[in-house]
């Protein structure tokens, strides 16, 4: 779900005290948008969110969120917005953000 080697070499790359700005960061830019598509998602704009959400996800190590973005932003793409499963998103995200913590 997490990769611990990714988290660990963007801590060697900044520092430890960055690191916890940086993961702060992320999570506050990342719950906008699970928010956005949790009240309102626009079909028009998924592509757009999956990209940022998958791109976010790699950056701090959240793997399996990175695979559902990046599968959902193909379909998107594809205009299969309906094979986009979002509440899948979002518990992979609720999940990863727990052992994120947990670990972190």
């Amino acid at each position: 779900m997490i990769s611990w080697a990714r988290v660990n070499e963007l801590k060697d790359e900044i520092g430890e005290e960055d690191f916890a700005e940086v993961a702060e960061m992320f999570l506050e830019e990342v719950e906008e948008v699970i928010a956005k598509l949790r009240s309102a998602p626009v079909e028009q704009e998924l592509e757009q969110d999956l990209h940022f959400l998958k791109s976010s996800a790699l950056n701090l190590g959240f793997d399996a969120m990175s695979k559902l973005c990046g599968d959902g932003e193909t379909k998107a793409a594809q205009g299969a917005y309906s094979a986009i499963s979002l509440p899948g998103l979002f518990e992979t995200y609720e999940a990863s953000k727990h052992a994120f913590a947990q670990g972190a």
